[in-house]
């Protein structure tokens, strides 16, 4: 088969694993309306581009903070410590995509 149409509804926990579907990437689809919400400290053997669909977060990368708003796109390096907070009420939504074909997490805190 060379096209797939996956519902999203049918991924667990509504992430895109890549190697389950022939593909090279993982993405994770992050929606959000609640105030502080966020992942541990963590970080990957390979890069994760951030695409922030609508809302804010706070993001803190490798001790940088950055506060990130819809319309923009975030890419942490391979192995750089990071982390996100949501700010305020407002829907966030964002694509995390992973450059890898499953999902492989250190969690530093």
């Amino acid at each position: 088969m060379t096209l797939q149409a996956i519902e999203q509804a049918t991924l667990p926990h509504g992430n895109f694993e890549g190697y389950l579907h022939g593909s090279e990437v993982s993405v994770i689809f992050e929606r959000v309306a609640e105030d502080g919400i966020g992942p541990r400290l963590h970080r990957h053997p390979y890069s994760e581009t951030f695409l922030i669909r609508s809302g804010r977060a706070l993001f803190t990368v490798g001790g940088e903070e950055i506060q990130a708003v819809g319309g923009q796109v975030l890419v942490v390096e391979a192995m750089v410590p990071h982390t996100f907070r949501t700010l305020g009420a407002d829907l966030y939504e964002a694509v995390h995509i992973h450059a890898n074909d499953r999902f492989e997490t250190e969690w530093l805190e």
